[in-house]
């Protein structure tokens, strides 16, 4: 009986992992960033409803739970944009995930930015605090140890939101395999075309970028996807930069300085609209 008890139980664990399989469309985390992203009036900023998503919380624990039981094998037979996918999602709902676990830190006033959730011997993007391909990580290890090592997508800069107010915009949708490129693409521009984040002085022959594009330009310049240079991106994307048609003409000429603007790092919660 006692054999037969075990073989029963080896049989059911093995079905049910066989049946358990990670949903590539990200249906959950869509459903969490719809509820709490929202837009700006000009559409070109959104903000988190932090308060809304820690009294609802139960739809993002889930989600990152099935993020954590993926295993190293699993996601290795995946696609190259599942995986990229993946990582970009998990990336931003592991991000989610710590401000709302220290949310009360933000409303006490003993913190006003991700960067406050650190300490004196390392930054929170350090922390490990999740498990994710069979192993403890940290924020920094999901974008600077797998996604900017793995894959030659330098867009992902647009995609990537460590929940500051000069982040591009969180997107209130997940990134899924089929529509990865389009995805990347929109939040470039989108970010971009923001001259709150992204803009152009012709009176100083200057275009004032992000500070993003400083901190990771050699991602632009490595050939990937086409940039060799910083100015290849605000070429490919001048249209959406230019606010109207004397500035384009003054871009396309392609005779201009790169300066970067200051980094806002306030946590980018529906107050800071």
């Amino acid at each position: 009986m006692r054999i037969q008890l075990v073989i029963v139980t080896a049989a059911f664990l093995m079905t049910s992992t066989k049946l358990w399989a990670f949903d590539h469309q990200h249906l959950l985390f869509t459903k969490v960033l719809k509820d709490v992203v929202k837009l700006s009036k000009d559409k070109k900023q959104t903000r988190v409803d932090y308060a809304q998503l820690l009294n609802q919380p139960k739809q993002l624990n889930q989600y990152l739970s099935d993020v954590s039981l993926v295993k190293q094998n699993d996601y290795q037979s995946w696609t190259n944009e599942q995986q990229l996918s993946f990582l970009i999602n998990a990336y931003n709902g592991f991000t989610l995930q710590l401000i709302t676990q220290n949310y009360a830190k933000f409303k006490n006033g003993d913190a006003e930015s991700i960067k406050d959730l650190g300490s004196f011997f390392s930054s929170p993007w350090e922390k490990q605090f999740f498990t994710l391909l069979d192993k403890k990580r940290s924020l920094d290890d999901i974008e600077h140890k797998m996604i900017r090592v793995w894959f030659e997508r330098p867009r992902i800069h647009a995609a990537l939101v460590c929940a500051a107010v000069s982040c591009p915009p969180l997107r209130n949708e997940a990134f899924v395999a089929d529509k990865l490129d389009n995805q990347l693409d929109e939040q470039m521009r989108l970010f971009l075309s923001d001259d709150q984040r992204n803009t152009v002085n012709l009176n100083k022959n200057r275009v004032y970028l992000s500070s993003i594009f400083k901190w990771y330009g050699d991602d632009f310049e490595k050939g990937q996807q086409g940039f060799n240079r910083l100015q290849d991106l605000i070429k490919l994307y001048q249209q959406d930069i230019a606010d109207n048609p004397q500035q384009l003409s003054w871009l396309q000429q392609q005779n201009f300085r790169i300066s970067y603007l200051d980094y806002d790092w306030r946590l980018n919660d529906i107050s800071t609209f």
